[in-house]
């Protein structure tokens, strides 16, 4: 307790030393910090963080990242052109070097520093203390990210890709930055993130995206973690979908030693629909958590969820997936699924799904699965000629196969695969 608390001092140092140079929120960066400060690093006495212990978080003393690293660090780790228009950070703040925006009519990509600088007041109504202690973290610290607006009716024909490189530092360092998206009515995009390290470095990815979707609208989301195994990641995404959107999300968790997605979408707009899938393949000591809600606030929407999990060595995982169906939301339809692959008997999972259903004209269902590799179906395939490292890659790539298939980018699911083979051969 003593170390934690020495760190959450360090933070208060760091905060009074740079909080007056940050831009923008004076007063909310300010009041974010004493809510951090009150709440200080969740515990496993909170029911939310029950599975997931943060102490290795809690006890580095991470410093605000330079924001200056040797490009020859990241050479091969973004292998792959997506074709997209791609806005770049390194360790937190944006690189226009590393970026590409020759950006089409109706599309606006911004720094979030830039707008920081100039009209912060647009950023207000998406700023807010909240009572999670690594948003509001983010909240007093955030200083750069990527604002990506949509137009009325624009049918974006790339993608968007918002890259976050991070670098080998001598000291562990942290960075807090944000992502907005927003998109106009009966507007169409795809966007990629990908949070990439390379091996060894120690840092702390804090991250808070928060997408608006506007009525009709449509939104294809997919998050690639490939962090260093060395590094921390924590990313809170929030979604509000208005009348008849529809939004796509794909969490792809590969990396970090302890990585922490929670994501909350709120179906307020009648008719509106989402879909999440999740894919994470862990091994060794590595540890992650997918944290969803899904809120069917208004009648006739829909949900789909799909999350599975590979887990190898002494690896573990975390899947809590709530969804609540509000008095008043008749026709609902809902569907939760976890389903995890274990390949060594040191491996664990802690698996959650949850319904609160408060109308009485739905369709919802919910379940999950633990398991391992077949020993029969193993056996066919060796009795087949096949080796019995090849029969573990194919069986697995088949477990996975049906979440990669649904990313639609096809640069990002090759990439995908790619890793698979390296983690299935290693199986």
């Amino acid at each position: 307790m003593d170390t934690v608390t020495d760190i959450q001092e360090h933070y208060r140092s760091d905060f009074q030393r740079v909080g007056k140079a940050l831009p923008g929120f004076a007063d909310l960066r300010r009041k974010a910090f004493e809510r951090f400060a009150a709440l200080g690093f969740p515990t496993g006495r909170e029911e939310a963080w029950r599975f997931t212990d943060v102490t290795p978080i809690a006890e580095i003393p991470f410093k605000p990242a330079s924001g200056t690293a040797n490009p020859n660090q990241f050479a091969g780790l973004a292998a792959g052109a997506l074709k997209a228009l791609q806005i770049t950070f390194v360790d937190g703040r944006y690189a226009p070097s590393f970026s590409t925006l020759d950006l089409p009519e109706g599309v606006g990509v911004t720094s979030i520093g830039e707008i920081l600088k100039t009209e912060p007041d647009v950023l207000a109504p998406l700023v807010q203390v909240p009572d999670d202690p690594f948003a509001a973290l983010n909240a007093a610290f955030f200083r750069d990210g990527a604002a990506i607006r949509i137009a009325d009716g624009v049918q974006l024909a790339r993608p968007i890709h918002v890259l976050w490189l991070s670098s080998l530092h001598g000291d562990p360092y942290v960075m807090h930055p944000r992502t907005v998206l927003s998109l106009g009515e009966g507007a169409r995009a795809s966007v990629v993130t990908s949070y990439l390290g390379p091996s060894g470095g120690t840092y702390l990815m804090n991250a808070v995206t928060t997408a608006l979707l506007a009525p009709g609208s449509a939104l294809d989301l997919t998050k690639v973690q490939r962090e260093s195994q060395q590094a921390f990641h924590v990313e809170r995404l929030d979604v509000r979908a208005d009348r008849g959107s529809n939004f796509t999300h794909h969490s792809i968790s590969l990396g970090a030693r302890i990585a922490r997605n929670d994501l909350s979408v709120t179906l307020e707009g009648e008719g509106s629909e989402c879909s999440l899938f999740g894919l994470y393949e862990v091994a060794g000591s590595q540890h992650v958590d997918h944290h969803t809600f899904i809120d069917h606030a208004r009648p006739n929407c829909s949900s789909r969820e799909l999350y599975k999990g590979v887990l190898d060595g002494r690896a573990r995982a975390v899947f809590d997936g709530k969804i609540m169906v509000r008095p008043g939301a008749q026709k609902t339809s809902a569907m939760q699924t976890n389903k995890n692959l274990l390949l060594s008997k040191e491996a664990l999972v802690h698996t959650k799904p949850q319904l609160e259903i408060f109308a009485n004209d739905v369709k919802c269902k919910h379940g999950a699965t633990i398991g391992q590799l077949d020993e029969d179906v193993l056996f066919y395939l060796r009795s087949r000629g096949i080796g019995l490292s090849e029969a573990r890659r194919l069986l697995i790539h088949a477990f996975a196969g049906e979440i990669v298939d649904t990313v639609k980018t096809d640069a990002v699911r090759s990439q995908i695969g790619g890793c698979l083979a390296l983690i299935a051969g290693g199986a």
